[in-house]
């Protein structure tokens, strides 16, 4: 096999395409729980995602050419499975976007009024966001490559600013809470956060198929994303407390996610607006992300052929019902992203990926170069998993279960 692509490459790959808006949400809702109870959800979520990422990989391994994974769900479940699975990436697309552009309207309005003492409406500042972003994406691949290569840059330039000035306002007493019953609610968000599957296939083609060299990869990616996340826990809940205007409970009520909260803690402080950048950042860069992703999607199953610039119906079908939605309804970031991951990402990267490898390893009897350890009570254990997050949060979305 060729030997192109690289381990160090391949880790960033998975960190840029883990670390997005996704972790903005992460602290207000595991602060709940405590910064010890959060880490061992993070560790199990961690360990979760990587598992059903390796058993990609063996499903990968049965083609010899490249393949996305909707075909891989084809090869193994059959049209019905290509079916569903074609229409859980349109909801996990859709309930990512509108997630997005709601956080979005909240930093642009928080940024307008911090900026010029401007009391924009959420509503306004969403649709500003959308118009003038949203035209990028019909610009086309390269634009927004090239632009996300430059809002890289400030991400990660906020962040390490964050982490070195906002470390001397850490708490140790904050960080010392405990209440272990508030974890679980963590998890659905925190299947979004490692959610890199998507990119496997790619891996693949960077990687000339080199198996041992993708798993290495997806590991250190994901350990890479698992340590970027357990450094911002420590820093936003050793600063922003449970109670009062700008903490958590309050954070949680109002939408605020966790770079709005940091800044309503410290004030106009360098390590404020240190925050209210990364979030800024960290929002534009996954939404120019996710609707480039979910154009190309809605172009490939309309059968049209992508040219210099993406087709203006397509980006309309793409953008609008998310814009619409988060306008009706303007409070949806946390709500959006748990329903994206406790339903639509823990199907399609927890409960699908089982079930193809069963099928493949135990009725068809496929080939594959690499087979992920544990047998039959591994898949067993990591189905259970994933089904008791998505019964979980089916609870919460009809009420049985709520923690604010």
């Amino acid at each position: 096999m060729d030997k192109k692509g690289s381990v160090v490459g391949g880790t960033l790959l998975i960190g840029g395409s883990c670390i997005g808006a996704g972790m903005l949400a992460l602290p207000m809702i595991t602060g709940l729980a405590g910064f010890i109870p959060s880490l061992v959800m993070f560790l199990c979520a961690w360990g979760f995602m990587t598992l059903t990422a390796l058993l990609m990989v063996e499903a990968n391994a049965w083609f010899k050419d490249q393949v996305n994974i909707i075909s891989m769900v084809g090869h193994s479940l059959g049209k019905w499975g290509r079916a569903l699975s074609w229409v859980l990436y349109l909801f996990l697309f859709y309930a990512l976007l509108v997630a997005y552009i709601s956080g979005s309207g909240n930093l642009t309005s928080t940024f307008f009024n911090w900026s010029f003492s401007w009391e924009l409406p959420i509503w306004i500042a969403s649709l500003f966001f959308v118009i003038l972003f949203g035209s990028l994406v019909y610009l086309g691949t390269r634009p927004v490559d090239l632009w996300n290569r430059v809002l890289m840059v400030g991400k990660i330039a906020t962040y390490l600013g964050l982490v070195i000035l906002g470390a001397s306002y850490v708490s140790p007493k904050l960080l010392s809470y405990v209440e272990p019953g508030y974890a679980i609610y963590a998890l659905p968000v925190l299947v979004i956060a490692f959610g890199f599957h998507n990119m496997i296939p790619t891996l693949f083609t960077y990687m000339g198929g080199d198996l041992k060299r993708v798993r290495l990869t997806i590991l250190s990616g994901s350990l890479f994303a698992l340590a970027i996340y357990i450094v911002w826990e420590v820093i936003v809940l050793g600063i922003v407390p449970l109670d009062g205007p700008s903490g958590i409970y309050e954070s949680l009520k109002r939408d605020d996610e966790a770079s709005q909260a940091v800044a309503g803690i410290v004030g106009s402080s360098w390590v404020g607006m240190f925050a209210q950048g990364l979030g800024f950042f960290a929002i534009l860069t996954s939404f120019l992300a996710q609707s480039l992703g979910l154009v190309h999607f809605l172009s490939d199953g309309f059968k049209i052929k992508t040219k210099a610039r993406e087709n203006i119906g397509i980006c309309v079908l793409a953008l609008f019902p998310p814009l619409v939605f988060s306008l009706i309804y303007p409070q949806l970031f946390f709500k959006a992203l748990n329903f994206a991951g406790g339903i639509c990402a823990v199907i399609l990267f927890g409960l699908i990926p089982v079930i193809m490898v069963w099928r493949g390893r135990y009725k068809k009897q496929l080939a594959s170069s690499y087979q992920v350890f544990g047998g039959k009570p591994l898949l067993v254990g990591i189905f259970c998993f994933a089904l008791f997050i998505l019964i979980f949060q089916v609870l919460s979305m009809v009420g049985v279960v709520s923690h604010v």
